[in-house]
C-alpha cells in the first residue's frame, strides 16, 4: 500500500485534534469557575468556619436564643472576613499600585466599617465607638505584638523602615490629639454648666467633632497621596524590602481572580458580612443582659478580633518570613484607616442620618488610646524589633484588655463629669 502523503497527515492531525479540543462552551466555563471558586475556599484554612454562615443567618431568622445567635454570627464574620481580605489582595494585584491601594484602602476594613453601620443605624453610638477604639488599639498591641514575638522567634533583632513607621505614627499621635481636644472640651463645658451635665448632641461637641472629622479625612487623603505619588519611593523601598524571593511553588498573588470574578466575590462576601452583623448587633442587647458583659467590651475587644481577623493572621505569616515592613505597615496602616478615615466616616454619616456620633469618647477610652500611642511611638523609633518588644506590646493589650472588662458600662457624661474631671 502507498504510504501516506504528508497532506493526509496534516489533514487528520487537526481533525483529531479538534475532537480532543472541542468541549462545550459550558464545561469550560463550569471548570475555569470550580477552579476560581476552589482556590478562593482554600486561601485560608479559616475558611473551614464557613458552615457558620447560614447556621448565624437562619439563627437570627427564626430568633433563636439571643446567645446563639451572637456566638454564630460572631464565628461567622472571620471566614467571611478572610474572604473579603483575599479578594481585596487578588483584585489589588490587577490594578497597580495607585487603585491597587485605594482599593485596600476601601475595603481593608470593610468587616469593621459595616458593622459599626449597622449598628451606628439602630443607635449604638457606645459600640460603634468602642468598636473603632477596639479596632486601632488591636492592630496597634495585639497585632503589632504578635509580628515582633513572631520575627523574634527566628532571628534575635529584626530590621524595618524606621521612617515609614515614624510617618504612621506621628499621624497616629495626631489621631490620639483630635480625640483629646472633644474630651477636654466636654470637661470644660461641664464644669461650667449650670446643671453639672452634657450630653453628646451639644451643638458645641458636635460642631468640634464634625470640624475634626473633616480635617482628618482631609489628611488621610493627603497621605494616600504622600504614600502614592509624593514620598512613594520611601514606601517602594519598604516593599522591595520585604518582597525578598520566595521559594514557593504555590500561585502568586492575582493569579486565582480576574478583576470582574473579585469584584463580585467582594459584593457577595459584602452582603453575607451585613446579614451577619445586623444580626450580631441584633443581639447584643440580650448579651449585655444576660452575660452581663459591658457593651464596651464588646465593642472594643471582641468585635475587632473578629474583624481583624484575617489581617492578624496575614501580618503574622508575613512576621515569621522575616518581612518585618510589610508586617508592620499591615499593623499601623490599618489603625491609621480606622482613626483617620473610618472613625471620621461615621461621624459625618451620623451627621446625615442624624444620629449624634461624634469624637467624644468617654476620659477613660482617650487616656487608654494616647498611652497605646506612646507606647508604640518609643517601640517602633528606632527601626528594630526583637520578642521583648512583642511581649510588651501583648502584655499592654491584655492589660487594656482587662481594664475594660472590670470598668463598669455606661455612657460618657452620665454623671456630668469626665475622667478628667475626676482627674483634676
Amino acid at each position: 500500500m502507498p504510504a501516506p502523503t504528508n497532506g493526509s497527515l496534516g489533514e487528520s492531525t487537526p481533525l483529531l485534534g479538534a475532537r480532543r479540543d472541542n468541549d462545550p462552551k459550558w464545561k469550560t466555563y463550569s471548570k475555569n469557575v470550580w477552579s476560581m471558586v476552589w482556590g478562593t475556599l482554600a486561601s485560608n484554612y479559616v475558611n473551614v468556619l464557613l458552615v457558620f454562615v447560614p447556621l448565624g443567618i437562619i439563627a437570627g431568622k427564626l430568633h433563636w436564643s439571643p446567645t446563639a445567635v451572637f456566638i454564630l454570627n460572631f464565628i461567622a464574620i472571620m471566614p467571611l472576613a478572610a474572604l473579603l481580605s483575599f479578594a481585596t489582595e487578588e483584585l489589588s494585584a490587577k490594578l497597580g499600585q495607585t487603585l491597587g491601594g485605594l482599593c485596600n484602602a476601601t475595603f481593608g476594613n470593610a468587616v469593621e466599617l459595616i458593622v459599626s453601620i449597622v449598628a451606628l443605624n439602630a443607635g449604638q453610638i457606645r459600640v460603634v465607638q468602642a468598636s473603632m477604639l477596639g479596632s486601632i488599639l488591636s492592630n496597634m498591641l495585639l497585632v503589632l505584638g504578635c509580628c515582633f514575638l513572631a520575627g523574634g522567634i527566628r532571628a534575635s533583632e529584626r530590621e524595618f523602615n524606621a521612617t515609614v513607621a515614624s510617618t504612621m505614627s506621628s499621624l497616629m499621635a495626631v489621631a490620639s490629639a483630635a480625640l483629646i481636644i472633644p474630651a477636654t472640651l466636654y470637661t470644660t463645658i461641664s464644669e461650667h454648666s449650670k446643671d453639672g451635665g452634657v450630653k453628646d448632641d451639644d451643638p458645641n461637641i458636635q460642631l468640634l467633632s464634625r470640624g475634626t472629622a473633616v480635617i482628618l479625612l482631609l489628611l488621610y487623603v493627603l497621605y494616600i497621596v504622600f504614600q502614592l505619588f509624593t514620598h512613594h519611593e520611601f514606601f517602594t523601598d519598604a516593599e522591595a524590602q520585604g518582597e525578598e524571593p520566595e521559594e514557593e511553588d504555590g500561585p502568586k498573588e492575582g493569579d486565582t481572580l480576574p478583576p470582574i470574578p473579585a469584584v463580585v466575590a467582594l459584593v457577595v462576601v459584602t452582603v453575607f458580612i451585613s446579614f451577619c452583623a445586623d444580626y450580631l448587633v441584633d443581639s447584643i442587647d440580650a448579651i449585655v443582659e444576660s452575660a452581663h458583659i459591658s457593651r464596651t467590651f464588646i465593642g472594643l475587644i471582641l468585635i475587632p478580633i473578629v474583624g481583624n481577623a484575617a489581617e492578624h493572621v496575614t501580618a503574622v505569616v508575613v512576621a515569621l518570613k522575616g518581612k518585618m515592613d510589610l508586617a508592620v505597615n499591615v499593623a499601623i496602616g490599618s489603625s491609621l484607616q480606622i482613626a483617620l478615615f473610618v472613625t471620621p466616616f461615621l461621624v459625618i454619616l451620623g451627621w446625615i442620618m442624624g444620629q449624634n456620633m461624634s469624637l467624644h469618647f468617654e476620659g477613660f477610652e482617650t487616656v487608654i488610646f494616647f498611652l497605646s500611642v506612646l507606647v508604640v511611638n518609643y517601640l517602633i523609633q528606632d527601626g528594630k524589633s526583637n520578642y521583648l518588644e512583642g511581649c510588651m506590646c501583648l502584655g499592654m493589650y491584655i492589660i487594656i484588655a482587662l481594664a475594660f472588662y472590670v470598668k463598669p458600662d455606661g455612657d460618657a457624661g452620665n454623671d456630668g463629669k469626665g475622667f478628667f474631671a475626676h482627674a483634676w
